[in-house]
């Protein structure tokens, strides 16, 4: 089945010219394909430095001890991120190698190792990556049909329930498989627990139920090296990282590249000791070190090669490793059966967990279990890549989750989001458990109705609401509904606004339902309520403007000190 066939027809254009730096704009398609990375400072490329700056600052901080726990987040981390082409940050904070043991004995200060630019990773699932492009290679090539049942081509895998399942259910982790097997422990060599893979049955019917699973990948790396003759590895290094001149990424990195590697786990169970240098994953340790679900090693800087890639439309410096119409198809969610789990072929969708302010429903990435994440962001050209090495020196220490978080809405929130009218709009410049209030002063309509106009730029959770509400004795307020109109807007008459990944301006409006007694006076407020996380890029209110039956009331954009923001902020063009 040709690609172009599982998108929709308008997805794949071509570029759109769209204002440097604008968040608000977004284009369709990629950016030209011929763009290549180049290092330039923020500013370059319209963006705010002070979002990344502080979101830098809490990574640096989380690589320190906790008072409160004992140690830090993670052991160190590198992070790197890029807008239109151009590097705006690069940093590394904390030890690629820290500790001795499990308990958390740190090495003596000279035999600690420092994160460096370079320094390599053990990728874990990102690596599901990797092995999904190369699927679509042989998709693209005629060799494989997405809506095929594997069977087709693995036979063996065709047995105990599975003679139906397709690659596309794979690669969107809606087989009904189970998440893992502890393969490393049950099954005695490799042989016998590819075998495994191929017997096991599925937990759920196949297309009913999304579940995230490790064994959906390892089948189609078994898939691959049927298909093309060779082993995984070689596939990933032949058709991807060699001609995108990634050079510090493949697997079972050699022992000269030690020095550069950062540690991960000390595993007892198996007993493997400090792992560095060979996979954590213990089932891809168990196959080899090459894995379809685990096992690339790379660097920030190659994983960057990779996400330009992406955005290029399939290709970088000249060499194309997919179509555009293949990488449409890994951008575009094949399970709307499922709306908390957008997936495209290979690529997660719309993860607000760890993709924050960049998330939207054409933003694409992937976390590794190490402590590794990836978000590609077409709609505004731009990309966050934060290393971690979180299981070091064992995975019981925590969720980094909050890091992924903030380093992606870094970058989001230096994205400049134009005001609608004039020169200013005002901006809820709050974090998580947080409200933050916009009040008119005190109005006294001359006769008729009382209406308020505005525009609004959401980017919420649908939990973090925006409501207007009116007061006529500035003490007890009621929420006023709104009505909202513009791409992604809501439908008719709603008591607040929220929603994410329309990126637009809304045009607002709400009235005043009962009559107001003569020389009463009304005052108007936005609030904006965060709950404990995932505040998004928050909310920008602009052009406000009340008006009665006689005239205008108020103009923001004229008279802006009547105007008393409360936890808002001030943004220019």
């Amino acid at each position: 089945m040709a690609i172009v066939a599982l998108i929709p027809a308008s997805a794949g254009g071509q570029d759109v010219p769209g204002p440097t730096g604008k968040f608000d704009r977004p284009r369709e398609g990629f950016a030209a394909a011929n763009t290549l990375l180049r290092d330039g400072p923020p500013e370059q490329v319209g963006l705010d430095p002070a979002p990344i700056r502080a979101a830098d600052g809490k990574i640096a901080k989380w690589t320190t001890v906790d008072p409160a726990t004992g140690h830090p987040l993670f052991a160190g981390a590198v992070s790197l991120l890029a807008h239109d082409g151009v590097i705006v940050h690069r940093s590394q904070h904390g030890q690629a190698l820290r500790y001795a043991d499990a308990n958390g004995t740190e090495l003596p200060a000279g035999q600690q190792v420092p994160m460096r630019p370079d320094t390599i990773f053990d990728m874990a699932s990102i690596s599901k990556l990797f092995t999904s492009i190369t699927v679509m290679q042989l998709i693209e090539q005629g060799k494989v049909d997405v809506d095929a049942p594997v069977a087709k081509y693995l036979p063996e895998f065709g047995v105990n329930g599975k003679e139906a399942i397709t690659v596309k259910q794979l690669l969107t982790h809606v087989s009904g498989l189970e998440p893992f097997l502890p393969l490393w422990r049950d099954w005695p060599d490799v042989p016998s627990r590819i075998k495994a893979v191929m017997d096991v049955a599925p937990k759920s019917v196949p297309g009913t139920t999304y579940v995230y699973s490790d064994l959906n990948l390892i089948t189609l790396g078994v898939l691959v090296e049927r298909i093309t003759g060779s082993t995984l590895d070689t596939a990933v290094r032949t058709k991807i990282t060699e001609p995108l001149g990634m050079r510090d990424t493949g697997y079972n990195p050699p022992p000269s590249k030690l020095d550069r590697i950062a540690a991960t786990e000390f595993q007892s169970n198996p007993p493997r000791g400090m792992v560095r240098g060979s996979v954590h994953d213990e089932n891809a340790w168990s196959l080899g070190g090459v894995a379809g679900h685990a096992g690339v090693f790379s660097t920030a800087r190659d994983m960057a090669t990779l996400a330009q890639t992406i955005l290029n439309g399939g290709s970088y410096a000249g060499q194309r490793i997919l179509g555009q119409d293949a990488v449409t198809a890994m951008l575009t969610n094949h399970n709307q059966n499922f709306p908390d789990n957008s997936h495209g072929l290979g690529f997660e969708l719309d993860q607000r967990w760890y993709m924050g302010g960049l998330a939207g429903p054409r933003t694409a990435g992937h976390t590794g279990f190490t402590g590794t994440s990836l978000v590609i962001d077409p709609a505004s050209r731009s990309f966050a890549i934060l290393l971690t090495n979180r299981v070091h020196p064992t995975r019981g220490w925590g969720s980094i989750n909050l890091a992924r978080e903030t380093i992606a809405t870094g970058l989001a929130n230096a994205l400049s989001v134009t005001p609608k009218r004039g020169y200013n709009a005002h901006y809820t410049g709050i974090g998580d458990q947080s409200t933050a209030t916009l009040d008119t002063v005190a109005l006294t309509p001359r006769g008729g109705p009382v209406g308020v106009r505005f525009q609004a730029f959401v980017d919420t959770e649908n939990t973090d609401q925006l409501v207007l509400e009116s007061s006529v004795d500035g003490v007890t307020f009621t929420p006023v509904p709104v009505r909202a109109s513009g791409p992604g807007a809501p439908d008719g008459d709603v008591p607040a606004l929220a929603g994410a990944g329309h990126r637009r301006w809304w045009s607002v409006s709400a009235e005043v339902a009962e009559a107001l007694p003569e020389g009463t006076s009304i005052t108007f407020r936005w609030r904006f309520t965060t709950d404990r996380r995932y505040t998004g890029r928050g909310v920008y209110v602009d052009g406000i403007k009340v008006t009665d039956g006689s005239g205008t009331l108020l103009d923001g954009e004229k008279e802006p000190v009547l105007l008393r923001p409360r936890g808002w902020e001030t943004r220019t063009r």
